[in-house]
């Protein structure tokens, strides 16, 4: 196995790029893949190859799969155009999006019986670790998936969590994950409009609260968004509804109660029934402030 691999990166959304960018700086050939053919030409003039995909498929060594969700997933890989099947024996396919574990272990199985290894990898760290190459990744598969894949998994990541040789218990730990990040951004829009309501500024809340026992990294990280009154998406009020949605058909089917990530789910909800959905998930603080009468930095009252 070569150090240097020829990847296809799908899906340049702000994670996918990032991604894509620290493959490349690991001194990999990387071809950028999405449906916006500006961020496939922005990558190009990164550095990235520009021949067609399809030109080159049989060539790959490793495919980077960051999409939205189990659906799109399933479409790169088997859709009309999917790419396992143009992939040669032994190549791997890294899976970053967060999905359900039993379509993880579906993925894995079908990549398998065509001789492709499939690695159940969701990424956790946000844009700035992307771009960094310094993602948190919890990943599941087969041995010879976590070979296939080291050198990209260098190029990448920080820190990678190695959780099994069977797919899905990467995404059963996401889900875990995601439970938790979801809830605390809702919880932290909760407590800093609370705040405002006692004469709290948003800047004191951050001030204060950060350095104390309340804060957590979702505070820190999302809560000036709102303080700046900046919610270029970073991560969107979107992606939450279906994550936090993926925690809850689990939480079903294992028969377990969650009530505070049913409570967050619905904040997100209502932040994209208010027209925020493609907004910063910080904007879950908006849906506080309509109901509390509150006005957010950067807002004119009108939400």
């Amino acid at each position: 196995m070569t150090q240097n691999q020829k990847i296809a990166a799908i899906g340049l959304g702000s994670m996918g790029y990032g991604i894509a960018q620290s493959a490349l700086r690991g001194g990999h050939r990387v071809w950028g893949v999405d449906i916006n053919a500006e961020q496939m030409q922005r990558f190009v003039d990164e550095g990235g190859q520009s021949d067609a995909l399809a030109d080159v498929a049989a060539e790959l060594d490793a495919v980077i799969v960051a999409v939205l969700n189990a659906p799109q997933t399933e479409d790169v890989l088997f859709g009309a155009h999917g790419i396992v099947d143009q992939l040669r024996n032994g190549a791997a396919v890294l899976s970053c999006a967060t999905v359900p574990p039993e379509f993880a272990k579906d993925m894995a199985a079908r990549c398998a019986e065509r001789g492709v290894h499939y690695l159940d990898a969701p990424i956790s760290g946000g844009a700035v670790k992307a771009a960094n190459g310094a993602l948190s990744i919890m990943a599941a598969g087969k041995p010879e998936a976590f070979n296939a894949l080291r050198p990209v998994l260098d190029a990448i990541a920080e820190t990678v969590f190695e959780l099994g040789d069977e797919a899905g218990a990467g995404s059963a730990m996401k889900a875990v994950n995601q439970l938790l990040a979801g809830v605390h951004i809702a919880t932290m829009a909760e407590a800093m409009t609370f705040g405002m309501t006692q004469g709290v500024t948003p800047d004191k809340f951050i001030e204060v609260i950060s350095k104390c026992a309340g804060t957590s990294w979702m505070l820190e990280n999302r809560a000036p968004h709102i303080a700046a009154g900046d919610y270029t998406p970073h991560s969107s009020v979107n992606i939450w509804p279906k994550d936090l949605g993926i925690v809850l058909d689990i939480a079903k089917n294992a028969q377990f109660s969650a009530p505070i990530t049913a409570a967050a789910l619905q904040q997100f909800v209502a932040a994209a029934g208010m027209g925020f959905g493609a907004q910063d998930d910080a904007a879950v603080a908006k849906v506080y402030a309509r109901n509390a009468g509150l006005t957010l930095p950067g807002e004119d009252g009108k939400g």
